[in-house]
């Protein structure tokens, strides 16, 4: 019998006491002499010796609330890590925020204080309160909290999930999945700002009610996974969700723990993934938070050299800190374990591996040997990969990492970082910097289209054309396109067949895939009413069909990161802006004949390489009239002549449109005999 969802009912007690007051300075009180065993113990002997070295991988299970039973009674049991506190109370409405009224324990050196208060129930707010020597009492949200209260309030909540899952199915083959040898179209989603209710004053959709939209919408589209942006709790709107204070709880702008739990699994039950965006790269300086949590540098280095992030105002965490690495590793096995989340894109992964960067010089200390590299940076991110592929089988840790450390989504014992895939960042500046130069000027870009190809298999690559791409005045995709506004839609659509036939997976932020004009906002819904005119809806049946024919054909898909994938055709025709190139699968000898023209003139008469004898089926032509083009091109199969051309045996002649791409799928010979 499946246990109904009461998430409704866990929601936060509101209460008008809640803590907006200044704790008052009150003397240290003492805890009771461990060896008494007042009450009964809910951080063991294990789990400190575990949390010491930083290998508790179910530390979430024991420090934070949780609802517990005692003899027969029961209530809440709260523990935290505040290693430099004189005293620790938990106060919340229970108590009228009384911080005399339930001190907590300390339990011998492990920094732990614990406490069990019987009657206490799911939806009580509260904080802790911490006196530290020399400093005021200051109140903490829990770090551990699996609930928080709803921004700009910052209390934590006692949260019991009662959600049970029924995606079993797809948790099975996810164990399995080699994701290198799958497709991967990725949409990216700020939650708050994909739809907003325009009846109820705009508001963002919740968890529970973006669920059915969002799954039809990427079904349609033909997208096999979300990416959102992150849903962590964040004290600040415009941070994006990139400024976490609350790792362990889902942000309450959108509905309970439980509700985010519903959208995952309706999500995998319609067979889409769902990857987060994770940021243990920094963390905010609010005082509600963790930095300086027990009137000390506890999860940040206390040197602004090491502990200071000069960019975003931040802490960094430190990462040599057994306790702290702990925090994070078990975070990103939480999102696994208690929320199906099946991938997460590592943020700011760079800033993490130098400790000069962003900095001048003297504003950085280096490492022991010398050098930039942070060494323990590197050795948690090794270790995060380790530890999380071992316990969740399948999962994805994806870096956004910008510059040229070697092997990033190499496994750690031949050397590298141990994530399955690195955004290429590189992919993206020079494919931009291209297409936003004017076709007059692009003969001398042409390089920005080939370099890429250089180093594609140097790792397992993301294409990402992301949210930072049309922020901060960058301007939207379409509004990068050069031209007239026929020729921005064509550009943007060559632009995007580019994309999908190159090596690597894919991203695509919402609104790329219609063509919003605008930039992005986190204040405002997609304009979804553009998809109703020709040009955008055609731009998004493109978008269709692109993913339809990418998660069809293996050739486009099944060696991503491997040269056998991948062959050049026609490589340095800068003078006519036209590259062309094949895609291959090496285990059914399949493959597509990709031609790209990106001048503003029709080529009559080029003559292209083929591979072998028969007739090319297409498969694509960006100039369709149905995604808003002219119909230029062939628009049958093309019979190849066996005249050598491109160092190929065979060519072909025909009318390659402006600003457009054509895909033909080759003729083979199947295992049978039979032609393909």
């Amino acid at each position: 019998m499946t246990k109904k969802d009461s998430s409704k009912a866990k929601r936060p007690k509101k209460a008008a006491e809640s803590p907006r007051r200044v704790p008052r300075k009150r003397a240290a009180m003492p805890s009771p002499a461990i060896d008494k065993e007042p009450e009964p113990q809910i951080f063991g002997e294990l789990d400190r010796h575990l949390f010491a070295e930083g290998k508790h991988e179910h530390i979430y299970e024991k420090l934070g609330a949780h609802m517990a039973t005692h003899d027969g009674v029961k209530g809440v049991s709260f523990a935290v890590w505040a290693p430099s506190a004189e005293s620790v109370s938990v106060v919340g409405n229970f108590n009228g925020w009384d911080g005399s009224r339930h001190v907590l324990r300390r339990l011998g050196e492990s920094g732990v204080w614990e406490v069990f208060i019987p009657g206490l129930t799911a939806g009580e707010l509260y904080k802790y309160e911490i006196q530290s020597p020399g400093l005021p009492v200051s109140l903490k949200a829990d770090p551990y909290a699996s609930y928080a209260e709803e921004p700009p309030n910052t209390s934590s909540v006692v949260y019991e999930s009662n959600y049970r899952y029924r995606d079993a199915t797809w948790m099975r083959r996810r164990a399995t999945a080699e994701h290198f040898r799958r497709p991967m179209s990725i949409y990216e989603v700020h939650f708050g700002s994909w739809r907003r209710i325009a009846d109820e004053n705009y508001r963002p959709l919740t968890y529970r009610e973006m669920a059915e939209p969002l799954a039809k919408y990427v079904r349609e589209v033909g997208f096999t996974h979300v990416e959102f942006l992150p849903l962590k709790e964040f004290p600040y709107g415009p941070s994006w969700g990139y400024q976490v204070s609350n790792y362990y709880a889902p942000s309450a702008r959108y509905g309970t723990p439980d509700d985010l739990r519903y959208l995952i699994d309706y999500l995998h039950r319609k067979s889409i993934g769902v990857i987060m965006d994770w940021v243990p790269a920094h963390f905010p300086k609010d005082a509600f938070a963790l930095g300086r949590f027990d009137g000390t540098a506890l999860y940040e280095h206390l040197d602004p050299r090491k502990g200071e992030h000069p960019d975003w105002g931040t802490y960094i965490f430190n990462y040599g800190r057994s306790e702290v690495k702990n925090f994070l590793i078990a975070n990103a096995l939480y999102w696994f374990r208690e929320f199906h989340i099946d991938g997460l894109r590592v943020d700011a992964v760079a800033s993490m591996l130098y400790l000069d960067y962003s900095r001048n010089e003297g504003e950085w200390v280096p490492n022991q040997f010398g050098g930039r590299e942070n060494l323990e940076a590197l050795a948690f991110l090794k270790e995060l990969n380790e530890v999380t592929h071992r316990e969740c089988p399948g999962t994805i840790m994806i870096a956004e990492e910008s510059t040229a450390w070697p092997m990033v989504s190499h496994p750690t014992y031949t050397g590298g970082l141990g994530f399955d895939f690195k955004w290429n960042m590189g992919w993206m500046h020079d494919t931009l910097k291209y297409f936003q130069t004017d076709p007059l000027f692009r003969a001398g870009n042409h390089n920005a289209l080939t370099f890429g190809l250089i180093y594609a298999w140097s790792e397992n690559f993301i294409l990402p054309l992301s949210h930072d791409e049309v922020v901060h005045m960058k301007g939207s995709l379409l509004n990068k396109m050069p031209g007239d506004t026929e020729q921005k839609f064509a550009n943007l659509r060559a632009l995007y067949a580019y994309m999908w036939a190159h090596p690597g997976k894919k991203l695509l932020f919402m609104g790329g895939e219609f063509g919003q004009w605008r930039e992005w906002t986190e204040t405002e819904s997609l304009d979804w009413h553009l998809i109703e005119e020709p040009q955008h809806g055609g731009l998004q049946k493109l978008l269709r069909d692109l993913n339809r024919i990418y998660r069809k054909q293996e050739c486009l898909w099944e060696a991503d990161g491997e040269p056998t994938g991948f062959a050049w055709i026609d490589v340095a025709n800068a003078s006519q802006n036209v590259i062309a190139f094949r895609r291959l699968s090496p285990s059914t000898g399949a493959e597509i004949i990709c031609v790209y023209n990106f001048s503003a003139v029709t080529i009559e008469g080029y003559r292209l390489g083929l591979p072998r004898a028969g007739k090319y089926k297409p498969l694509l032509n960006t100039d369709a009239e149905s995604y808003g083009g002219a119909q230029k091109g062939p628009a049958k199969r093309i019979a190849a002549e066996a005249i050598r051309h491109h160092g190929l045996e065979y060519s072909v002649v025909f009318t390659l449109p402006p600003l457009a791409v054509l895909w033909f799928e080759a003729p083979f010979e199947c295992r049978d005999g039979s032609e393909g």
